[in-house]
């Protein structure tokens, strides 16, 4: 371990307003097109004749590399600051919807809806913007600034799910994807007002620890090991359930719109969740917060699936979902913070995120692969409610106080 005194960095500069505001339209917009993804499942398959193994596979992949893409994009932004990462990936984000629009073969669309925006993820969504709010909001605010960020998150399922399913019905899917390409280039003069005045000119505030130093230490703290055990839980849950639960309720009789007010409604009651995470945050053990979420989630999916399948249940379910849907990234990213300091916040994030992105893999592939296989999703939904349980366990015994460097104690003051 390093024997290093507080990491310096730069004081706080920007506005606390100017970086929630501009932060949470930022997740709003790269967020909301995310989560709509699933209502493209059937015109997509049906349309072009590919299974729904080779759409699953896409989204797998576009999971998946938005977890390992998300590693640099978190180091980049460590040492260039949020800005420059956040205008790249907008223009990968635009790209990759125009080329998952005009993709020919399952290929080719694995490529774009798959690599190429799953990068453009990596750098526009949460371990970049929550690395600005480390360093521009005081850690007494950390929590409830991150849950606020991560509403906003929500809100933009709630606002842009229905808009997704208006488009693809009004517009058709190729085009839908076209117009929310040109949509996502508004996340660049939003970046503009999250320039670091510390990164300005290229050059990062100094810091105590290197890169590698700051991963010997994480990866060799037991904590950081069960806190991305539990990430990986929650990659699983929220992606099978956001990108197959559309084509579960058709299965099941149920209309499209019931599916796109069911989306829409996780994103709406996720706002309340993800917020309240964090101002919990403030008081209470984050480790119990998250605990909390995971096993109720998994009473939800039991209670789901035995009481009998109608839009009134889908909507309560959606609602239970939704207020526990995003609200592990508020106590999980402050207590990278509170544990590590803010140096290398956006690298140890993208580290966690990554095993998120793992287990979104295995949940968005293992409902298509199964459900081919099988023609139902009941072992996927049994698969949930395991990992939930054990979630919740492994949550229990994470260490929140600062990791000790040398005789000093430093880390959430950093």
């Amino acid at each position: 371990m390093s024997s290093a005194s507080p990491i310096s960095v730069s004081p706080a500069r920007l506005s606390a307003a100017q970086v929630l505001l501009c932060g949470a339209a930022i997740v709003t917009l790269s967020m909301g097109v995310r989560h709509g993804f699933g209502l493209w499942l059937q015109p997509i398959t049906q349309d072009m004749g590919w299974t729904r193994e080779n759409f699953s596979f896409a989204l797998a992949i576009q999971n998946l590399a938005w977890g390992l893409f998300g590693i640099f994009a978190g180091m980049a932004a460590d040492r260039f600051g949020a800005f420059r990462v956040l205008v790249g990936g907008a223009v990968l984000y635009a790209a990759g919807l125009a080329g998952m629009a005009l993709s020919p073969t399952p290929f080719v669309f694995m490529l774009t809806a798959g690599l190429l925006i799953g990068a453009a993820q990596a750098g526009t969504t949460y371990a970049v913007v929550y690395g600005v709010i480390g360093r521009q909001i005081p850690a007494e605010r950390r929590s409830w600034a991150m849950g606020v960020a991560a509403a906003a998150g929500s809100f933009g399922q709630f606002l842009m799910v229905p808009v997704e399913g208006w488009l693809i019905s009004g517009f058709g899917w190729q085009q839908a994807l076209l117009i929310l390409g040109a949509a996502v280039l508004l996340i660049m003069p939003l970046a503009l007002f999250l320039r670091e005045p510390g990164f300005r000119g290229g050059a990062a505030p100094k810091r105590e620890q290197t890169i590698g130093q700051a991963l010997r230490e994480a990866f060799g703290y037991r904590s950081f090991q069960l806190l991305m055990a539990g990430y990986f839980v929650c990659g699983f849950q929220v992606v099978f359930i956001g990108v197959h639960m559309p084509s579960y309720l058709k299965d099941h009789g149920l209309s499209p719109q019931v599916a796109s007010y069911a989306l829409a409604i996780i994103g709406l009651f996720n706002v309340i969740g993800t917020y309240a995470a964090g101002a919990l945050g403030q008081r209470l053990a984050k480790r119990h917060i998250l605990a909390f979420i995971y096993l109720a989630r998994s009473v939800a999916i039991v209670v789901f699936l035995w009481a009998p399948l109608t839009p009134t249940s889908v909507y309560v379910f959606s609602a239970v979902m939704g207020v526990l849907w995003l609200s592990t990234v508020p106590p999980t990213n402050a207590m990278l913070a509170q544990i590590f300091g803010v140096a290398h916040m956006s690298m140890l994030g993208g580290f966690v995120f990554f095993s998120h992105q793992i287990g979104s893999f295995m949940g968005v592939w293992l409902g298509g692969v199964l459900y081919d296989r099988t023609g139902s999703y009941d072992v996927v939904w049994y698969i949930s409610i395991a990992l939930g349980v054990f979630a919740a366990l492994v949550n229990l015994p994470v260490r929140e106080s600062a990791i000790e460097r040398g005789p000093q104690r430093v880390g959430a003051a950093a």
